[in-house]
């Protein structure tokens, strides 16, 4: 077992005080670049399905900075958050062996991996599916469509966040197992309770039909499925691995 060189408190805070400065520095340098990128990727929106066919109006004095504003965090966001996992994983690797520190480091891609994932499928299916199916809805009713950018926005970040964080469930699942707080057996017990809180999720999340719910449902219960799996993994492997250091230790003592 490597030795690991201890801190006290006073530098524990010191180093914590570092990583928050490189984060914030990272996040404003990335929130300068994303002010500059906003209102391309606004005209790149605005000029793409499903925003081409809607026209954007502003009810309020504020509503353009407010999006402005919006776009340039989110971009911001992109960047400081790989970065922020990274610099918690410098900050707590002290503390664990190398074999825990390879573990760790390697939630870091497969969690921007996830949040990727769940924006593209929020932005590209369940966002059209919802905004065609209000608008069928208004169609039908005579009603005439005049949406605020502030509107449409918050409706497509309405979306937008839950399923993004929704597919950050893997990564949770995997932590969690690591740590010991959760098991293949807790998950497998806790399956038809999850499967409920899901399907509730998804119809919170999407338009209000059977197939809207089933498109967004399956891929959160598959999110479950999958997690579950790699959690039955990383506990198999996590076994092995204690009974190969237990006959380790088993043998040095021998010799």
């Amino acid at each position: 077992m490597e030795i690991k060189n201890t801190m006290t408190m006073l530098e524990h805070i010191a180093e914590l005080r570092k990583r928050i400065l490189q984060v914030a520095a990272v996040f404003i340098l990335s929130m300068v670049i994303g002010l500059i990128a906003a209102p391309y990727v606004l005209s790149v929106l605005k000029h793409h399905s499903p925003a081409f066919q809607v026209t954007w109006n502003v009810f309020s004095p504020w509503d353009g900075l407010r999006i402005y504003m919006s776009i340039g965090i989110v971009l911001s966001l992109l960047p400081t958050l790989p970065f922020a996992l990274y610099q918690i994983w410098l900050f707590v690797n002290q503390g664990l062996n190398n074999r825990e520190q390879k573990a760790a480091l390697r939630f870091i891609p497969f969690s921007a991996l996830c949040f990727i994932i769940g924006v593209s499928f929020a932005y590209f299916v369940v966002f059209p599916m919802s905004l065609a199916f209000t608008t069928g809805i208004n169609s039908q009713m005579e009603l005439v469509e005049t949406y605020g950018v502030s509107q449409y926005f918050g409706f497509m970040f309405n979306i937008m966040i839950p399923l993004s964080l929704a597919f950050e469930l893997p990564v949770v699942v995997l932590f969690l197992t690591r740590i010991g707080l959760l098991s293949p057996a807790i998950l497998h017990t806790m399956r038809r309770y999850a499967y409920v809180i899901l399907v509730i999720i998804a119809a919170l999340i999407s338009p209000p039909d059977l197939v809207s719910h089933l498109m967004v449902a399956i891929p959160l219960i598959g999110l479950y499925e999958i997690s579950t799996w790699l959690a039955s993994r990383m506990h198999h492997k996590q076994k092995h691995a204690e009974i190969d250091e237990t006959e380790i230790d088993a043998a040095n003592q021998m010799i």
